[in-house]
């Protein structure tokens, strides 16, 4: 692969990582989606097994992306309906206010879900802030995830070289 080639992947995969603390694009699928791209292209063993130690990588932080927070906040007695709530709000507020409604939506989301169920002021502030930590606890985890990933096919770029 070119230079540039090497370059607009990277790029891609700064995106995507930017992606995942911006949850603007879906961050994690496009460096996964870059790196597959460059292996494709290359066409090597070392690609390839690259690919595939990059596979590795996102099916177990996807995995844990989801189970970890997930055990979090049911110990927390949080229920899923709370976070499909804050979910949809973020998205609303997400175009009602760009790029920081998304956050603000959830949180309020959360709390007003929360609030409705436990007719209590402070147990739902309590619940909306473990449903903050596992969001980002999930996010914590995508990131180093796709990290690491980056951080796999540069080295592979490097030694291809």
């Amino acid at each position: 692969m070119s230079a540039a080639g090497e370059l607009l992947v990277g790029l891609a995969i700064a995106v995507g990582l930017v992606g995942i603390v911006l949850p603007l694009l879906p961050g994690m699928l496009l460096v996964y989606a870059a790196i597959a791209v460059w292996a494709v292209v290359v066409h090597t063993v070392a690609s390839w097994v690259t690919l595939g130690i990059v596979t590795a990588i996102v099916a177990t932080t996807t995995a844990v992306k989801y189970l970890w927070p997930v055990r979090r906040m049911r110990r927390a007695a949080v229920p899923t309906s709370t976070l499909l709530i804050g979910g949809v709000v973020g998205v609303v507020g997400f175009f009602v206010v760009p790029l920081f409604g998304l956050v603000i939506g959830f949180v309020v989301g959360i709390y007003l879900a929360e609030l409705a169920r436990r007719r209590d002021h402070r147990r739902a502030w309590a619940s909306t802030v473990h449903a903050v930590k596992g969001v980002a606890l999930s996010m914590g985890v995508e990131l180093t995830g796709a990290f690491a990933a980056a951080v796999i096919w540069l080295v592979a770029v490097l030694a291809l070289l």
